[in-house]
């Protein structure tokens, strides 16, 4: 219906505006009609008049009853020279009942009495009294009655009422086209655009161009186009990510393969009766065992998610040994001194090979990092017990992270660290550490170095979040 679009409501309210406004003008517009009519009343009583003084009084009966016809009152009194005279009279059918002098009345008197005049369906019988014209004596009196003076009243008022509403109407009409060209059709063009926007988001094509030369839909039309360029980036990288995980994920399978098969070599290699393979070979098969689970991870995660942590108790500073025994065998040509303080009888609730993925992450990029700048470096490892869980510290002495990825940290294939990586390592270590109800987080990064603290709680609810082993 047109009443429930915005151009029709604003029709709606237009008409009823002007209305408003034409009956607030309407009231005193009476009032000044009665008046208008009241003095012309008291014009013709003053012609009248002067014709009969003009004859000194010597006029025909006929003639004076034709003349108060004429200026439509019963009789005539005309002050001159202090002096009160009746110049015209005729029978007055009922007496006076009320008096009005119009000289120098306030607006509000005479907007009251023209009301009560319109309202007063009852032919009385009044007194006016005025000023002469031209200054022709003192004051003239009439006597007149208010039945023709409210009828002319009424029909002043009807056609004043008519053409308040053939104003609305034409008002009402031309600012409802205005409305619909000026802004019904940009907001249609708008929305439109949204439609035919959502039907494909991933197009650019469809992203909207600022047309309207309204400043504030411009601004609109504006901010929409904004948000749909992110939008459409969004979906596009989620589009890539979905490619590449899939990929990863078929790379996932068939390097597991590859590394059972490692697997079973470095089982044999532990029965070698070498001294160095036989000291080597059980951090080989542990690091296998390891790439193995990862693997199988991965697949899963291109299902759902990082599986659920499977908790059990063990001593930290065997894991941090053996995550940096790890690392001492990956160094290049720079010296990295590695630096732990954890109590040996330290023990925490976890997922031992979880933590191993995002301890091995945080120590390796801070081996990176300062083989990166060529000179020799420290990495310290701390952990420790407190009130409501454990925390475990991963300080370097590198240069510190680059302002790009500490605004996006956390963020895979937008966080990467150093030249050539994807981000993903810190993205799924702090994933992993909120799988345990914890939380990673950046301590520090300047020019002194890096420090991240990993934050695990005591007590965990089991339901959805991990499973106890």
């Amino acid at each position: 219906m047109l009443f429930n679009t915005l151009s029709g409501r604003f029709l709606l309210l237009t008409m009823a505006f002007v209305m408003v406004a034409e009956i607030m003008i309407f009231v005193p517009s009476v009032a000044r009609f009665r008046e208008d009519y009241i003095l012309s009343r008291l014009e013709r009583a003053q012609i009248a008049s002067l014709a009969l003084l003009a004859t000194d009084e010597m006029i025909d009966t006929t003639l004076e009853q034709e003349l108060l016809a004429n200026a439509e009152v019963y009789n005539v009194v005309l002050r001159r020279d202090e002096v009160r005279q009746l110049v015209l009279s005729s029978p007055i059918p009922a007496p006076i009942e009320q008096s009005f002098d119009l000289r120098d009345a306030p607006t509000w008197e005479l907007i009251r009495d023209a009301v009560a005049c319109l309202f007063d369906p009852q032919n009385r019988v009044i007194r006016v009294i005025g000023a002469p014209v031209r200054r022709a004596g003192l004051l003239i009196e009439a006597t007149m009655e208010t039945a023709p003076m409210r009828a002319a009243m009424i029909d002043y008022g009807i056609r004043i009422l008519g053409l308040s509403a053939l104003i609305s109407v034409v008002t009402a009409a031309l600012l409802f086209l205005a409305v619909r060209r000026l802004l019904v059709t940009p907001i249609r063009r708008v929305v439109k655009h949204m439609s035919v926007y959502a039907e494909a988001p991933e197009d650019a094509r469809r992203v909207i161009e600022p047309q309207s030369g309204v400043q504030e839909l411009r601004e609109a039309e504006e901010a929409l186009r904004s948000m749909q360029r992110q939008l459409t980036g969004a979906l596009r990288q989620k589009d890539r990510l979905a490619q590449l995980g899939g990929a990863v994920a078929k790379v996932s399978h068939d390097l597991r393969n590859i590394l059972t098969t490692a697997q079973l070599f470095a089982d044999r290699m532990e029965r070698s009766d070498d001294p160095m393979v036989k000291r080597a070979a059980p951090k080989l098969v542990g690091s296998i065992s390891r790439a193995v689970g990862l693997c199988e991870s991965t697949l899963a995660f291109g299902k759902a998610e990082e599986p659920p942590p499977s908790l059990t108790r063990f001593m930290v500073s065997t894991l941090i040994g053996d995550v940096v025994e790890s690392e001492r065998l990956a160094l290049g040509n720079v010296e990295v001194e590695f630096v732990t303080d954890v109590p040996q009888s330290l023990a925490i609730r976890a997922d031992n090979e979880q933590l191993h993925r995002v301890l091995t992450n945080l120590v390796r990029n801070a081996r990176q990092a300062i083989e990166a700048t060529g000179q020799p470096g420290t990495i310290e490892i701390g952990a420790g017990e407190e009130e409501d869980g454990w925390w475990i510290r991963v300080g370097d002495t590198g240069p510190g992270l680059p302002e790009r990825a500490r605004d996006h940290l956390f963020q895979p294939f937008q966080g990467g660290i150093r030249k050539g990586g994807t981000g993903l390592g810190l993205a799924i270590a702090a994933e992993l550490v909120r799988g345990h109800g914890g939380r990673l987080e950046l301590l520090r990064s300047d020019a002194e170095g890096t420090e991240f603290v990993i934050h695990l709680p005591r007590d965990l609810a089991w339901g959805d979040t991990a499973r106890p082993a």
